[in-house]
Formats: C-alpha cells, sequence, structure tokens
C-alpha cells in the first residue's frame, strides 16, 4: 500500500477535530462585559463621599441617607442570583441589555423618596452585568474547547469588579466637590449608553426563544418564580432585620421566618429549583467560597464606609480628601488583579487575602486622630491588595467549582453572599459609631476586622480541597482531550483509534549498531 493511500485510509478512519476559534475572548467581546461588570460596584461605592453633602443639602440627618446605602445592597442582594438565572433561561444578552435600560431610568431624581426609587432601579439594573458576563464566557470557553478556566478575561472581570469598587470613592469626592452630589447619580447615564452601544453591537445575539405554546407558563417554571419571590421576601425581611440594629425589627424577623420555611420546602422539592439546596450542600468548594467572600468583603467594605466616614467626622478630611485617600486601594487591586488571574491560582491568592486583612486590621487598631497621613494611604494599599487576591482566588473557583450549565445563578449568589458582607459591615459600622464616630469606636472596627480575618485564614488553609480546585483544569482539560479523542474515532474508541494510528504509521525501528570487527 502506497503512502498516499495510506493517509487517505487514516484520514477517513480518523476525521479531524474541528477548527477552533483563533480568538475566543476578543476585545470586541470582553469590552462591554467589562464595563456593565463595574457599574454594580462602582454604584454601590461612589456614594461613600456625597452622603454628608446631600444630606446637608436636603436638610436631613446624616443617618437618614442610610437608605440609599442600604437600598441598592437589598435591591442587588437580591437580583444578582434572579438575573443569572434569567440569563440562563432566556439568553445573557438579552437580560444584559435589560439592566442597562435599568440604570438609565434611575440615572435622574432629585429628592430622598425618587433617589431612593433611583437606586433600588440602579441596584437590580447594574446587578445583571456579572451573572450574564460569567455565562456568556462559560459558554465562549466551551464553545473554543478550551481545557482550563480563562485566566485573563476572568481577570478582567475581577479589575472590572470589585477592584473598581475602590475607585467609587475617588470618583465620587471629585464629583461632589467639583459639581454636588447629584453627579453621584448622573455620571452612570454616559456611561450605561455607552454600554448600551457596545453590547448591541458586538455580544453576539442569544438563541431565538422557544416558541411553544403558553411561553410564559414554561418560563416562570423553568426559572422557578416561586421560588425567585420566596427568596426576594426572605431576603428583603433579613436585610431590614439587619439594617435596624442594635433595634432589632422584630416584625421584619418575622416575616423573614414566614418567607423562608416555606420556601425551603418549595426549593427541596421543585423540579428545578431557583436556589438548589441540595446541590449547594453537597458543594462544599462553592459553600466555603461564598463563606470567604462575605467575610472578605466585610473587612474591605468597612475600611470604605467606616473608616471613610471616620476620617471625615473625627480626623477631619475633605469629601474630596478623604475619596482619594482609597484611591491607592483601588490601584493596588487593579495592578495586582489581572496577572493572578491570568495563573489560575486559587490557593496562593486567598492565603494571602486573609493574611493582608490581618495585617490591615492591626494597622486600623494603630490609627488615631493624631496619626499622619501616610499610615492612613499604608491602611489603604494593604487593603488593596485584600480586595485583588480575595476577588481573583474566590472568582477562579467559583468558575472552578460552579456546575457548567447553573454558572449564571452561581455568580449571582457569589455576588449575593458578598452584599451580605457588606450589608454586615454597614450594620457593625453604625452600631458602633451609633453615638458618633471616634478613635475607640475605629478601634472597635479593628477588633471586628482581625476576627474576619482569621475567619477567612482558617477557612483556607484548612480546606484540602483548594488545592484539588487549582488543578482541577488539568484535570478536566483531560478528560476534555479524552472526550475529543473518542468523538473522533467512531468505532471502537480512543485504544481502536490509537492502533490503526500504529498501524497506518509504524513506528520506525531503530537500527542496532553493528559490532566492530576485532582488530
Amino acid at each position: 500500500m502506497s503512502a498516499a493511500q495510506r493517509d487517505a485510509d487514516t484520514a477517513r478512519a480518523v476525521p479531524p477535530a474541528p477548527e477552533e476559534p483563533r480568538k475566543p475572548f476578543s476585545w470586541r467581546f470582553t469590552t462591554p462585559l467589562y464595563l456593565g461588570s463595574s457599574l454594580n460596584p462602582v454604584n454601590s461605592s461612589i456614594i461613600a463621599t456625597a452622603l454628608v453633602p446631600l444630606a446637608a443639602d436636603l436638610g436631613l440627618a446624616v443617618g437618614a441617607t442610610s437608605v440609599l446605602v442600604s437600598s441598592l445592597y437589598l435591591a442587588s442582594a437580591v437580583a444578582q442570583p434572579t438575573a443569572g438565572k434569567l440569563a440562563e433561561v432566556l439568553g445573557a444578552r438579552r437580560v444584559f441589555l435589560g439592566g442597562i435600560v435599568l440604570v438609565l431610568l434611575g440615572g435622574l431624581a432629585r429628592d430622598l423618596a425618587t433617589l431612593t426609587v433611583a437606586r433600588v432601579l440602579i441596584g437590580l439594573g447594574t446587578s445583571a452585568a456579572f451573572p450574564c458576563a460569567m455565562v456568556l464566557i462559560r459558554r465562549r470557553a466551551e464553545a473554543a474547547r478550551m481545557t482550563k478556566p480563562p485566566g485573563s478575561v476572568l481577570g478582567g472581570v475581577a479589575v472590572a469588579g470589585m477592584a473598581t469598587a475602590a475607585f467609587g470613592p475617588p470618583l465620587g469626592g471629585l464629583l461632589v466637590g467639583a459639581a454636588g452630589w447629584r453627579w453621584a447619580f448622573l455620571v452612570n447615564i454616559p456611561f450605561t449608553l455607552l454600554a448600551l452601544l457596545m453590547t448591541v453591537r458586538w455580544l453576539p445575539a442569544d438563541a431565538p426563544l422557544d416558541r411553544a405554546p403558553r411561553p410564559l407558563r414554561r418560563i416562570a417554571a423553568r426559572v422557578d418564580l416561586a421560588g425567585v419571590l420566596g427568596f426576594a421576601a426572605s431576603m428583603t425581611a433579613l436585610v431590614v432585620f439587619l439594617m435596624g440594629l442594635p433595634h432589632p425589627s422584630w416584625p421584619a424577623l418575622a416575616v423573614f421566618a414566614a418567607a423562608a420555611v416555606p420556601t425551603v420546602w418549595w426549593e427541596l422539592r421543585g423540579p428545578e429549583p431557583f436556589f438548589d439546596l441540595r446541590a449547594l450542600a453537597a458543594n462544599g468548594a462553592l459553600s466555603r467560597t461564598y463563606l470567604r467572600q462575605a467575610l472578605s468583603l466585610l473587612g474591605t467594605y468597612t475600611v470604605m464606609f467606616g473608616v471613610t466616614q471616620w476620617t471625615q467626622d473625627t480626623y477631619g478630611m475633605s469629601a474630596l480628601r478623604t475619596g482619594l485617600l482609597l484611591l491607592p486601594m483601588g490601584a493596588v487591586s487593579a495592578l495586582l488583579s489581572r496577572p493572578l488571574a491570568g495563573r489560575n491560582l486559587v490557593r496562593g491568592p486567598l492565603v494571602a487575602a486573609a493574611l493582608s486583612m490581618l495585617a490591615g486590621s492591626a494597622g486600623i487598631l494603630l490609627l488615631s486622630s493624631d496619626s499622619p497621613v501616610f499610615v492612613l494611604v499604608l491602611v489603604s494599599l494593604v487593603f488593596g491588595v485584600t480586595t485583588a487576591t480575595t476577588t481573583v482566588g474566590n472568582q477562579t473557583m467559583l468558575y472552578v467549582a460552579a456546575p457548567p450549565d447553573r454558572i449564571g445563578t452561581a455568580s449571582g449568589l457569589f455576588r449575593t453572599f458578598g452584599y451580605l458582607g457588606t450589608i454586615t459591615s454597614s450594620v457593625i459600622g453604625g452600631i458602633v459609631f451609633r453615638a458618633g464616630t471616634s478613635d475607640g469606636g475605629l478601634h472597635t472596627l479593628g477588633f471586628v476586622l482581625v476576627g474576619a480575618g482569621l475567619a477567612v485564614l482558617l477557612l483556607t488553609v484548612l480546606d484540602r480541597r483548594l488545592m484539588r480546585g487549582a488543578r482541577y483544569g488539568s484535570r478536566d482539560g483531560a478528560r476534555t482531550r479524552t472526550a475529543r479523542r473518542a468523538a473522533v474515532a467512531p468505532r471502537g474508541g480512543v485504544r481502536r483509534a490509537r492502533a490503526r494510528r500504529a498501524s497506518a504509521f509504524p513506528r520506525p525501528r531503530r537500527a542496532r549498531p553493528v559490532p566492530r570487527a576485532a582488530s
């Protein structure tokens, strides 16, 4: 048999695998995802330096403006997993565009009531970006047959997500100092218009919707509308109870219990549960990731809000200088997030997050109204390391541990637990500073953060599955390569395909050395 005939027979027996796209994650695909993912964390923190001037302009007590913080937190905590579920069912691009439109509607407001409604709309709208981005990235990676997480893309989402939260106070300080507190809301309009244009032009269209009879009923069943409503009622009541501390709202706690019990019963028995409690309990790696994220953001947002309030009221800094004080935090977060995520690291960044959180908390214990400014800058730098490493490590673990078909809901719950951490930080700050800011209250916050840092460290170093999670990409890649070989060997599987290739192209035998003649 000639060489040409052997080549033809081999080509027929083992057809080539489909060609993979050369650039699955081009800048046109990633840019709208990054911009959209930055809107929620920026809006959650930009208000920090605007609360005092806003209260003075509207003739309100500073404490009355806390509803502007809690309303966005509450809306985001409920909307993130809901948007993820909708993205899985309706299409990520459709939900992404719907969220952008809601942000545009929330850009205009004048008094406290309309400002609160605007913050709710902004929270609902910006919550769609992150889970939709994770759905689009996961599906694009699977289409490209990637064997490892797309670390550079996840790093970009990390920078656009939690790392940019640290830029909110500096941006808010600049806007409030130059143009007034209203620009903390109006700044959303140009960014959302740009995100809307890029999404329409650059993101791929979703698959057509199911045209079967009664489509709304089918969609409600797949989304688990009853589970979504029960989760929303439970979360709302829980947040109202937490935000009322140290004066608890017992009716809110009763509503939480009345909503949570039937919701749990329903979710344990539903065919397609919105909050899959059984799967979450079985997936310990994912549950611990959620808990680490909540505790880490408790520390980060305590610095953004608690320390920021102390620097304005007790240390005597202006809103502009207070915002600029946190600029190193955002810069360090942005510089570290992308290269760390590109290496798909998990355990190392999470250990660094816990240790830096402990170091920054110890620094807060040393602060006083007489401390030099460079000490405050140093604390900001240390918590910048915390923000970058915790975001990168937990986000990579989320991508690895979440089921591929539920990556949207899992990503939304990831953000929900993060917002529980931020809400808890606001509650703790309100309790500690209920009689006014002081050095003693700041040190109390420092002790709370030391305890949270120790908990994060224990959740990391005692979790033996973290190392296996960090190596998941290589094992998953091995399974993917095996499946691909099996797919191109239709009869006989992988072993027979290898045998056919070996028979068609026999390995040449190495010639034996000829012994020298005896001289």
